[in-house]
């Protein structure tokens, strides 16, 4: 069963998604953190309904100024705010009634995977962490392009933090776009994999406001690894096109407490048959070792894109 609700964060609503296991609870819970610019729609639910199934409760939520949630300027990135969603979504959880607030973990994907170890850095009492395809550093995926592009990108930039000074209409440009073209990512395939996690009909909103790219500049979330002391989960994809696989590493040798599971996917096929099953099923072991739900059962893996219902 999943309820849609909302929880506050800051001066707005974040949106929201509970699903929750059959049977009694209170149930142990697992929050789920998206990727950059990516919203619920945009393949959630295979997780949701896998974790469900094995008795562990679900809250997905949206950032603040995407997707469903309240916000202004919409489609702004910002790791301050995404950081007290992220805290938002954690006390949402532990106030349900349904939840076991001493059995809660995190879950992170792409850019998401940032957001859930800072959040797992700070908060000593989560029992776990999970984060999958991880894009740890933000400067890593933005110079991977060459200064050439980084350097394309400075007049939007500049030209955004002024209009946000003086309470102007905010500057955008492309999240995503293929090779050569102005977008905070244009590696190979990057456009067509971001398109590959949207559902048929849903427009994917390809923009961020420029000055979100500084956010993205100078946010190092494996730096902050060594501070993680719950267990961590590391889904790192072999064939990875976004970010350097080996932060990845680096990150899972500085984490007390790490696993490493490797998988012949690309930063977007992870999301797909065969490797989303692979991952899912090490997902599963994992948060059932950890969280401990009471009425775990064998899993028959569903096909990855079927919607809610």
């Amino acid at each position: 069963m999943t309820i849609q609700t909302t929880f506050p964060s800051g001066r707005d609503n974040c949106a929201a998604w509970l699903t929750l296991p059959d049977g009694p609870g209170p149930h142990p819970a697992v929050v789920l953190v998206h990727g950059g610019g990516a919203t619920h729609e945009m393949m959630l639910a295979q997780y949701e309904r896998a974790f469900s199934e094995v008795g562990i409760a679900v809250v997905a939520f949206d950032f603040r100024h995407l997707g469903e949630s309240g916000g202004q300027p919409r489609q702004l990135v910002s790791q301050r705010r995404y950081a007290a969603d992220v805290d938002a979504a954690l006390a949402f959880a532990r106030s349900r009634p349904e939840i076991d607030a001493a059995r809660i973990a995190v879950w992170g994907t792409s850019f998401g995977s940032s957001h859930a170890l800072t959040a797992a850095a700070r908060h000593h009492d989560l029992v776990a962490a999970v984060v999958q395809c991880p894009v740890l550093s933000g400067r890593a995926v933005v110079t991977r392009a060459g200064a050439r592009h980084l350097l394309r990108m400075t007049g939007p930039i500049l030209s955004d933090v002024v209009r946000a000074a003086f309470g102007l209409r905010r500057r955008y440009v492309p999240l995503v776009g293929r090779p050569g073209e102005r977008a905070f990512v244009n590696q190979p395939g990057a456009l067509e994999g971001w398109r590959s996690v949207a559902p048929p009909g849903y427009v994917f909103d390809n923009r961020i406001t420029a000055a979100s790219g500084l956010d993205m500049l100078f946010y190092n979330a494996s730096a902050k690894a060594s501070k993680v002391r719950c267990p961590l989960l590391i889904c790192a994809c072999d064939r990875e096109n976004l970010i350097s696989p080996r932060i990845a590493e680096r990150v899972a040798d500085k984490a007390s407490r790490a696993e490493l599971k490797h998988y012949d996917a690309d930063h977007f096929t992870i999301y797909h048959p065969p490797a989303v099953d692979q991952a899912i099923a090490d997902q599963i072991r994992f948060l059932t070792t950890h969280l401990q739900p009471t009425q775990t059962r064998t899993r028959s893996a569903p096909p990855a894109t079927r919607a809610l219902p």
